[in-house]
């Protein structure tokens, strides 16, 4: 089992920038392939980004390409999404997950980033 906790959420003005963190704990972090997915109120989860268990292999949705930026840290088991200008529309709450084949089998408990206009 691999647990995941988010932090680093809140409210920010647009343009503002708030940078998430995703502590995980239990199974051998580094051998995971990890990823950020967000949910608005009456939508689905949707991916944002991910990155390989070596972190030199990173994939962006065209929606935050440019704006935000995955990253881990395998000596401290976390994983970053740093998000720059951010939008209205960028409300919502940010789930940290992980797995090893091409699904993710584990997911945190999400925080909250609501973005103001």
């Amino acid at each position: 089992q691999v647990q995941l906790v988010e932090s680093g959420g809140g409210l920010v003005q647009a343009g503002g920038s708030l940078r998430l963190s995703c502590e995980a704990s239990g199974r051998t972090f580094n051998n995971y392939r990890m990823a950020w997915f967000r949910q608005a109120p009456g939508k689905q989860r949707g991916f944002l980004a991910s990155t390989t268990w070596s972190g030199r292999i990173t994939s962006y949705a065209d929606s935050v390409k440019g704006r935000f930026t995955i990253s881990r840290d395998n000596a401290k088991n976390t994983v970053f999404l740093q998000m720059n200008s951010l939008k209205p529309e960028d409300t919502a709450v940010y789930y940290c997950t992980a797995g090893l084949g091409l699904n993710f089998d584990y997911w945190g408990q999400g925080t909250q980033v609501t973005v103001s206009s």
